[in-house]
């Protein structure tokens, strides 16, 4: 038996066999997360020390779970201390970009086995686009030289409104009635979930011990669009139904720029990577002057290009629509901290590595805008995870699907 086993209890089997998987599953949640004794792990689970040297037992015959030592005591038979072998299974998280995937894998103990590799990619909501994405996907688990038994589940992360529960994307890829998430079981042929980019990446920060003890966080998720998400109590909010943090998508503004999503004058056409797009390049038709406009054409300019122009470069007129996009951003971001008065915001996606320029004109405008007495415990400021965000946060999001307390 692998550790995929546990995870399946859907066959006919008695009820002290479905009891004692799950106590196993109980056991491994537990131990993932921190080393213990059998004596804590009966506290914990409310089961006898019979029943769980028993699944110890089992486990450490199953390669699952190892000794690590004693614990040092004062008198008598010291303890034996128990921990997940970190190769026991493999957990994958795969992040669908515009432009590009982004695949990695983790160990059991959360660990990045090798360097997060990042594919060429055009998303369209076509099938040549999914069966690319599948064909990509499992070109990275044959190269990966696991055991693809022992990945236990493959987490794709996507921009737009995901039901995660139910494994629809209601923005790419909605064929049919079945879930895309059984589309791409079909074709990976390994457990698939999928989650909103935006939740994965602060999911990655939160468990990656960046937010610290903060248990009310919102992260702010500013590449070519403009989506939120937020830890509530300590716990990932998702909504009644799935679709939380389309704060982009609120239709607030009077301009006439259409939105992705066909409505004009949502945030998101003020706040995101097209925004600062369109800003340069207008700048640039009006006669400004950036180190971009002797290299490119003005139609061939990108968003990340203007990014590495102001910040390896100290490009001006790239570094001024950064900022206008940050005053922007903080002013938005005021109405959250208003509602929501969280105790930390999270600066995340592709225009965060525009540090310091748009945290510095996002920090100024949300002290223009907000009530003060708000901010005085908030603390502000951005990722460090960068583009490893989601891929890391899909992969956590697999151990709290599969292993959590529910």
């Amino acid at each position: 038996m692998i550790l995929a086993d546990l995870l399946n209890l859907s066959n006919p089997m008695p009820l002290l066999t479905i009891r004692m998987q799950k106590l196993k599953r109980r056991v491994i949640s537990l131990l993932a997360h921190d080393e213990k004794t059998i004596v804590e792990l009966c506290r914990e689970t409310e089961f006898s020390i019979p029943t769980v040297t028993k699944v110890i037992s089992e486990l450490k015959d199953m390669g699952i779970v190892m000794e690590k030592g004693k614990l040092d005591t004062m008198g008598g038979r010291p303890p034996a201390v128990y921990a997940i072998h970190p190769d026991c299974a493999y957990l994958m998280g795969v992040d669908v970009k515009r432009d590009s995937v982004m695949l990695g894998m983790q160990n059991f103990k959360n660990e990045l086995m090798g360097e997060i590799e990042q594919v060429p990619y055009d998303l369209n909501d076509t099938w040549e686009s999914f069966e690319n994405l599948c064909a990509i996907i499992n070109r990275f688990v044959d190269g990966s030289g696991a055991d693809k038994r022992k990945i236990l589940s493959v987490c794709v992360v996507f921009t737009g409104r995901i039901n995660s529960e139910q494994g629809y994307n209601n923005t790419f890829f909605h064929f049919d009635d079945r879930p895309l998430t059984q589309l791409i079981e079909e074709r990976i042929h390994i457990k698939t979930f999928i989650e909103n980019d935006s939740r994965a990446m602060l999911y990655g920060e939160y468990c990656s011990g960046n937010v610290g003890v903060k248990k009310n966080v919102v992260y702010l998720n500013v590449s070519w669009g403009f989506g939120i998400s937020i830890i509530c109590n300590g716990e990932l909010y998702y909504g009644h139904s799935g679709y939380s943090g389309e704060f982009g998508h609120s239709p607030i503004l009077d301009n006439e720029v259409i939105c992705g999503c066909g409505k004009k004058g949502c945030i998101q056409t003020e706040i995101s990577g097209e925004t600062l797009l369109r800003i340069f390049k207008h700048s640039l038709l009006e006669g400004r002057t950036s180190v971009l406009a002797g290299r490119k054409r003005i139609d061939s300019i990108t968003m990340h290009d203007i990014i590495d122009a102001a910040v390896q470069e100290e490009d001006m007129l790239s570094i001024e629509a950064i900022e206008k996009v940050g005053e922007q951003l903080g002013r938005y971001l005021s109405l959250l901290i208003n509602v929501f008065n969280p105790d930390m915001v999270i600066i995340g996606g592709d225009l965060a590595a525009a540090k310091p320029y748009l945290e510095l004109s996002v920090r100024s405008s949300v002290y223009k805008y907000s009530l003060n007495l708000l901010l005085q415990d908030m603390e502000l400021r951005s990722a460090t995870l960068g583009n490893k965000a989601a891929v890391i946060g899909a992969c956590h999001i697999i151990q709290r699907r599969l292993f959590g307390e529910h």
